[in-house]
Parts: structure tokens; C-alpha cells; sequence
């Protein structure tokens, strides 16, 4: 017996094909293809603009697969993390982080992640597999309800910032943006779109050939080679150096500048000798800066490093003209916080 397929994996031209071998009307597969991007259909018993005997067609070929919700946790600073429950059993997590002029989904990728970088819980984890686009899709539709459902706000943005290294997922996630920005999904701008790298050259590139819309920011932690290879073994294969022709490759493509994230990690990367390597870093490509608070985790040594630190280091960028944005961690109370997000409750 042939297995059933997902029908979230199917082209609307391969849903239409099917209604036509099945002699149903071709109109009837834009009717599915809503109910499963705009309308966020759960089950093929939603889709109520179909007959009875469409629906039991559509159940008896193919399988809708949704995440589902499996826990809330509520931070005091109004973030919200929620664990989600794919089909296989595996659990993933994805956060809204509320603000006065936006509401931020960070979805997540990946099961676990393969890139071990030393600062982040989720290094810690084996790589189970990809997150299908659909199930990319499902985390934002949930945390877009809970803003609505809890804040009385829409979802403003969304940042692949969670679980996983989102270009080594590279055609789902690309799949999922889809779906999220296209007039048949949810219609959000790709402008309100952020992917996160931890910096993979070859990909970065092939994001500027396809012609992305979103913003590209990389997880960067430190402007020198030596240090960046401690932190981060991705490093040793796609230096400072590769990165930056690579990120220029995609400045040109896309004219979108690049965000930088950096964590100022105490005693390690938080020197004025270490701002002054980011700064001819930074100068390099067209760019911003976002200065990040770290997020401790038990099976990592590093530690915040502290105010006093920090504004010099901001300020000395500032001075020599880079953008620089300090964001404050959300959600450290429930380990909702950036680089903490490990699935404890499994």
C-alpha cells in the first residue's frame, strides 16, 4: 500500500492535478491550498468550502501534519516560550518577545542543531533532523495567535533566531518564507524578516543568487580568527575572511545591509582591543551592530560581562561611526533568553 503523502509538501499545481485525475474542478485545489496557507487548516474536516466526499478524498491521499502545542511558559518580562510537538514526537521551542512598537516571533529550524558553538544550550543538543517548512510555518501562525490572544497585538516580525542553523535547512526555510510573505499565505513583508547565520559562506551566497527579500544577520562574537574558532568550530571552515566576501556578494546582490550580532562574553571578547577588531570588521561591509547580553547555561563557562564593559565598548563603536543597537535579554527567567532554548522539559 502506498504511503501517504504530506499534503503541505505539494506545489498548488500538483494539488490541482489531483482534483483533475479525480475528477473533481481544478478551482478546488486553490480552495485547499488557501485553507492550508492562509487559513492555517488543521485538518481537511476544516476545510468547509469542500464536499463532504473532497474532504474524504483529500484524508483517504494525504496527510496534514500541524505541530501542536505542548507547553507555555510565561516570562515577567511578558515573553512567552512554547514547546511544540511534532508529528514524530520530537519537541521544538519557539518565543514571542513582546515590545511597545513590535511583537517578535523567533522560530526555530532545526531539532537540535550541528554546529556546537560553545555559548548556546541548543549546541549542546545532537541534530535530530530539519524542520519542514509547514512545521517552520505552523511555529509563526501560534505565536501570531498568542500575540492576538494575549497582547491584543499583531506579530510584527520574525526572526529565525531559535533552534538550529537556519541555512543548513536551507530549502525549507526558504519554502517557509514563502509561505509566509506570498498574498496565498499570511502576507507579511520579508522586510519584517530576519535569518540568522552563524555563517556558512556558501550559502550566504546562493541567499544573494536567489534573490532574497528578508534581512540577514550573523552570529558573529568576535572579529578576530583565533577567538572565533574557540567559540564557534564553524569558524575554522568559513573564516572572518570568507565571510566577508561572502556577505558583500550578498550586499551587493540584495542591497540590504547586514546586522551583526555580538555577544560581549566577560574577560573574553568585551576588550577595547576586541571593539576596535569589530569595528574594521564592521567598516568592511554595510552593516549595524547589535550588542547582546549573554544568557548563561550550565554546560558553558562564560559569563556577561558587565555594564561598565559594555558601554565603553558600545561607545567606542559609536564614535567611530558604527550603528550600534544593545539589546537586553527577554525571557532569562524561563531560559527563553537568546542561546538558551534546550528543550529541558523533554
Amino acid at each position: 500500500m502506498e504511503k501517504k503523502k504530506d499534503i503541505r509538501k505539494l506545489k498548488l499545481e500538483e494539488i490541482k492535478s489531483f482534483m483533475l485525475v479525480n475528477n473533481e474542478k481544478a478551482f478546488r485545489a486553490k480552495q485547499v491550498y488557501e485553507w492550508l496557507w492562509k487559513k492555517s487548516a488543521h485538518s481537511f474536516e476544516e476545510m468547509t468550502n469542500l464536499s463532504k466526499s473532497t474532504r474524504e478524498l483529500l484524508s483517504t491521499n494525504f496527510l496534514l501534519r500541524p505541530i501542536t502545542f505542548y507547553k507555555k511558559q510565561v516570562s515577567n518580562d511578558r515573553t512567552i516560550k512554547s514547546a511544540f510537538k511534532l508529528y514524530d514526537e520530537h519537541l521544538i521551542e519557539g518565543v514571542l518577545i513582546p515590545a511597545d512598537d513590535r511583537m517578535t516571533a523567533c522560530v526555530s529550524s532545526q531539532v537540535g542543531c550541528s554546529l556546537t558553538c560553545k555559548f548556546c544550550a541548543t549546541g549542546y543538543m545532537d541534530r535530530e533532523r530539519n524542520l519542514e517548512a509547514g512545521e517552520i510555518y505552523d511555529q509563526v501562525v501560534a505565536i501570531k495567535d498568542m500575540a492576538e490572544s494575549n497582547y491584543q497585538n499583531p506579530l510584527t516580525n520574525i526572526v529565525y533566531m531559535g533552534m538550529g542553523e537556519p541555512l543548513l535547512n536551507y530549502a525549507n526555510v526558504l519554502k517557509s518564507v514563502e509561505y509566509i510573505t506570498s498574498p496565498e499565505g499570511l502576507n507579511m513583508s520579508p522586510k519584517r524578516i530576519t535569518v540568522s547565520t552563524a555563517g556558512i559562506a556558501k550559502m550566504i551566497k546562493k541567499l544573494a543568487d536567489d534573490e532574497v527579500k528578508f534581512n540577514l544577520a550573523l552570529s558573529l562574537h568576535a572579529a578576530d580568527d583565533k577567538k572565533r574558532d574557540q567559540i564557534m568550530p564553524i569558524n575554522e571552515s568559513n573564516t572572518l575572511e570568507a565571510l566577508k566576501e561572502a556577505l558583500l556578494y550578498f550586499y551587493q546582490a540584495t542591497k540590504s545591509k547586514i546586522t551583526f550580532e555580538y555577544i560581549l562574553f566577560y574577560n573574553f571578547n568585551d576588550s577595547l582591543e576586541d571593539a576596535e577588531k569589530l569595528f574594521r570588521f564592521c567598516k568592511q561591509i554595510p552593516s549595524k551592530v547589535n550588542i547582546i547580553e549573554y544568557n548563561p547555561i550550565s554546560n558553558a563557562e562564560f559569563t556577561n560581562t558587565d555594564p561598565g564593559t559594555l558601554d565603553k565598548f558600545s561607545q567606542y563603536l559609536e564614535e567611530r561611526g558604527v550603528n550600534v543597537n544593545v539589546r537586553r535579554s527577554r525571557g532569562k527567567d524561563i531560559d527563553a533568553a537568546c542561546g538558551q532554548l534546550a528543550n529541558k522539559e523533554k
